[in-house]
């Protein structure tokens, strides 16, 4: 595969690669060299065919990103961020526990003002970027981010007292 396909193929992921190891990471720079490893480790597999890019590097972008935080931490790792993400549900009770805590999300995004809403499912939900999302709804992108951060800690703290 020449540079121009490999480009063609994986960059257009690059922004959802970010998200998945800063939510992993919790670190903006920690998260951005995770997933430039998983360039280097992509460019190196060139040649292999892959039927689902993404689903190909999200994976091995978690494990680039487990394999840093296990250098970092002396200490075994019980409670990670993959404890959260639902794709990592094993066993039936984990499937209706995790559909359970979306509904309840669900439930509570209804709560939030409208603007929160709308921002929080277009960047989510249709994964839009900050620069469409501020287009499409005329706000600035700052107070995009000001709107998510409020929306995402109201969730959080009201998820929390659910429990």
């Amino acid at each position: 595969m020449d540079r121009e396909r490999f480009k063609q193929k994986w960059l257009p992921y690059s922004e959802r690669f970010y998200r998945v190891a800063y939510y992993i990471l919790e670190d903006r720079e920690e998260a951005e060299d995770a997933v430039q490893d998983l360039y280097i480790r992509l460019w190196n597999r060139r040649n292999e065919e892959v039927a689902n890019p993404f689903a190909y590097g999200a994976a091995a972008l978690k494990n680039i990103c487990y394999d840093r935080i296990r250098r970092k931490s002396p200490e075994p790792l019980e409670d990670t961020a993959a404890d959260r993400i639902p794709g990592n549900l094993t066993g039936p009770e984990d499937s209706v526990t995790g559909r359970d805590t979306l509904s309840k999300l669900e439930r509570l995004m209804e709560k939030l003002p409208e603007k929160q809403r709308t921002v929080l499912r277009m960047r989510v939900y249709r994964e839009m970027s900050y620069e469409d999302i501020s287009k499409e709804t005329g706000l600035s992108e700052i107070n995009l981010r000001v709107l998510l951060s409020t929306a995402r800690k109201t969730l959080k703290k009201e998820l929390e007292a659910l429990k």
